[in-house]
């Protein structure tokens, strides 16, 4: 850093400024620092830096292997872009399944490796002591997932989803709403199902048997074939847009037409969904944002214990009014 500063032409100080993105370093200040950085091939020392500072600059993501592809991906590219702008890198744990000992594991890896923060974005429903004792000395934000006392919370309005979604529905008319929930572990799909029951209800509607799916294209198809072989289904509430696209090919398949037939909404507003025969309507969940809020959240000490985004319709061609109606 010192021949950087020499070359130049100013102090350490406003060497490190400068590679630390300060707003405090004049433009012209900022370009021959990073000439003078360009001609040495500087890189900065990053064990250097984590003895000086008592930090490690890395944050630590756990992901759940299932469940989700779009998704996943995109909360990664949110957290790693955020954590890259504020300087620090992202060390990736992933579990195989939803069991607190992968959980425990994983939490315990990443504190081992003296991440600063912890972003978990993993939906147990069950929270053991020492996954409460790690987020507890370790900051901790849940993107929707586990809940622990001494994590914060980030996510949209998983309830309002499900009773937007519905509502949807019963607005053009529909008369009844059938259900393709998430795996009944997932907190995310527990809470869209409740939002479902609570909007029939308030409604009069008692609730058909929901019928419950992996998030996958896969088991969306296989309750779609079911859904297909009631004539009375004419709207469909499906927990995740995947699930929704396989419901669409079954009931395609077995001769009804989406929406003309049965109309069909779903959540998360993934980038296929606008481009699904037809374009389907959605709850919007934007993951990538989601990302980069959670660093945002664990990097600033005085932020909320919980921020909760509103959820949102994307109205698109796969619903419609009943023919009925």
């Amino acid at each position: 850093m010192a021949d950087v500063a020499r070359t130049a032409g100013v102090s350490a100080q406003t060497v490190s400024r400068t590679l630390r993105d300060s707003p405090n370093v004049n433009p012209e200040t900022r370009r021959r620092v990073l000439d003078a950085v360009e001609q040495l091939g500087y890189r900065l020392n990053n064990a250097a830096r984590v003895l000086s500072s008592g930090r490690s600059f890395t944050i630590g993501l756990v992901l759940l292997q299932s469940g989700g592809y779009y998704s996943r991906s995109a909360v990664t590219a949110g957290v790693e872009a955020a954590a890259g702008h504020a300087g620090y890198a992202v060390n990736i744990a992933t579990i195989a399944g939803l069991d607190t000992g992968l959980m425990e594991r994983a939490l315990s890896k990443l504190a081992d490796q003296g991440v600063d923060g912890i972003i978990i974005a993993v939906p147990l429903i069950s929270v053991t002591q020492k996954m409460e004792d790690i987020t507890r000395d370790i900051p901790t934000v849940t993107l929707d997932g586990s809940r622990t006392a001494g994590a914060r919370v980030l996510g949209i309005d998983q309830l309002e989803a499900g009773r937007l979604a519905t509502q949807h529905l019963l607005d053009l008319g529909h008369r009844q709403v059938w259900h393709v929930s998430g795996p009944d572990e997932w907190i995310e799909a527990r809470q869209r199902l409740q939002g479902w029951q609570e909007c029939l209800a308030a409604a009069g509607i008692d609730a058909p048997p929901a019928l419950e799916g992996d998030w996958s294209p896969d088991s969306g198809y296989r309750q779609g074939q079911i859904i297909a072989m009631i004539p009375d289904v004419t709207a469909v509430f499906a927990a995740s847009d995947e699930m929704a696209f396989g419901i669409i090919r079954a009931l395609r398949e077995r001769g009804r037409s989406v929406p003309e037939d049965v109309s069909i909404v779903s959540v998360d507003d993934i980038a296929l969904a606008a481009y699904c025969s037809p374009p389907l309507t959605t709850v919007r969940q934007d993951f990538y944002r989601s990302g980069q809020a959670a660093v945002e959240l664990l990097l600033d000490p005085d932020g909320a214990n919980a921020s909760v985004v509103p959820a949102s319709l994307s109205v698109r061609a796969s619903t419609a009014a009943p023919r009925s109606h």
